[in-house]
Parts: structure tokens; sequence; C-alpha cells
């Protein structure tokens, strides 16, 4: 059924060039089936392949990546910039390991591995997905999708309303960064996008198929890579939005129709249904 009267609309929009690093901020984004352009197209491993986040090392929060036309620029405050090119397109192919998915990746060269190991106190390298429609495909929801190096699905979106709804049970409120989403939606109904099923945005189509399950990684401030409270917010998130499958928070979402969105544009919720959460 179709949701009518919504008063849904862009309020920000995130992307994340290197798989755990900071999030960047954006104005518009193009919607590809495996999602936003230039999101987690990087990737930092150990030297064996096995992906590294912010779950292991929170400071990776800190370290800061910029698509440019080269590129990427690796940043940190206080230290001296690593600009990394593009693997050149002859580059071989190694496996790596996201989750359970062993994924076909280049490697990003000396320069890009030093820094980062530097940075983050151990070894490591930096990978590229050069073509994410081919690279990994997951199936979801009985349909092959391809997949960037995000966790799972190729969107995650949240709402403003849950999350004040979160942070007004919390002693400390914290910001949307700690569930590092790529669309948030400004709405007066928490947890409304637990019924959400289809969303035409701009001149994209995308339809929410799992709830997201969260993390320690939502204990780490996005800015200092320091942990403040080991316990919340999910402490306080698993008192009330807690399934069988983990504490939730946000939507996971795929594109059916590519597109670009903008912050402002409403949302048109065309189609609703029962909570996706079984609790």
């Amino acid at each position: 059924m179709a949701q009518t009267n919504t008063t849904a609309f862009v309020s920000s929009l995130h992307v994340y060039p290197v798989k755990a690093l900071h999030g960047l901020d954006y104005q518009s984004l193009t919607l590809h089936t495996w999602g936003a352009e230039h999101d987690r197209r990087w990737l930092v491993t150990e030297p064996d392949g096995t992906f590294l986040t912010q779950r292991a090392l929170p400071a990776m929060a800190c370290l800061h990546a910029t698509p440019v036309p080269q590129g990427l620029r690796l940043e940190r405050t206080g230290t001296q910039a690593c600009t990394v090119p593009y693997p050149a397109p002859n580059t071989p192919t190694h496996a790596v390991r996201v989750w359970k998915d062993t994924i076909q990746a280049q490697d990003a060269g000396e320069d890009a591995a030093q820094w980062l190991s530097t940075q983050l106190g151990r070894p490591c390298r930096l990978v590229y997905m050069a073509s994410p429609e081919h690279a990994r495909l997951r199936a979801i929801a009985q349909t092959p999708v391809p997949v960037s190096f995000a966790d799972g699905y190729p969107l995650l979106l949240a709402t403003t309303a849950s999350l004040a709804d979160l942070n007004q049970r919390l002693e400390h409120p914290v910001p949307m960064a700690r569930f590092r989403p790529n669309i948030v939606i400004a709405h007066n109904q928490p947890w409304a996008e637990d019924t959400w099923r289809v969303l035409k945005i701009g001149t994209a189509l995308l339809r929410i198929v799992a709830p997201c399950s969260r993390c320690t990684v939502t204990t780490t401030d996005q800015e200092t890579g320091l942990i403040p409270n080991r316990k919340e917010p999910l402490a306080t998130l698993a008192q009330f939005h807690r399934t069988p499958k983990g504490i939730m928070f946000a939507q996971n979402t795929l594109v059916e129709q590519t597109g670009t969105i903008q912050i402002g544009d409403e949302v048109e919720i065309l189609e609703t249904g029962p909570s996706n959460l079984s609790i």
C-alpha cells in the first residue's frame, strides 16, 4: 500500500570512499545498482587480504579519504597526506575477504600501504574495486545484486526522527555519524522506515529490504576515534529495537532504478508494509 501526506525529504547524504575510514558529506549522489558513486570502492586489509574495520581499529575513524581525479587522497590531521593513484588497468587482482565473501581487488601499491600501516600501527594494504558491478554479486531477496565493499547491501538509509527518539532515551545524545548511513531522511515519525518498502527520491527508485544490525562501531566517536562509552548507544537501543538477528538501526536498501538524488529532495513513499523488525 502507498503512504500519503508524508513530509519526508533528504536531510543529508554521505559516502565512505574507503570502507571504515571517515565519511564525507555530499550535496548530491549518483546512485548505481551497487551503491553510491565513490562509496566503499577502496578497502584496507591485513596482508593476507582480511578486511579491517573500526571494530578492531577505532582510529580508522580519524583517517580521511577524498576522491581526486587521479585516485584518492589520504589525510590525517598533523601528518603528511598521501595521494594514491588508481591502480593501472593491467594491475593483477588478488583475493580479499569481506565477511564471508571473497572478492577480487587490485592492490593500491607500497606508498598507500606504508602510509596506512604507519597511521594504524600494524601492517596493512589498500585495495581497489575497479568494477563493482561485476566484482561482488550477493544473493539478496533471491536476486544477485552487485555490492561494493560495503558490509552487505548497496545503501544504508536512516531517519532523523528515529535518531531523535533514541537520543531522548540516552544520557548523552549521539550524532548520526555513529551509524554511518548513506541517506538520511528528515521525517516526523520515529521508526517509520521499518514499514517503508519502495521510495522514489529524485530520479532514483529505492527498495528497503532489511533492518541493519548494529555493532560496536556505533560506540566510536567518528571525529576522534575514541570510545566515550563502550555500552552506548547499543545498550539503550537494545531495550526497544532489538530482534533475534541483532540490535537494529537504519535500513538496508537496494537501488531498483539508478538516478541522482540531492539534499532537499522530497521522498515519495510508494509502498509500505508491516514493520520488518520481527520483535
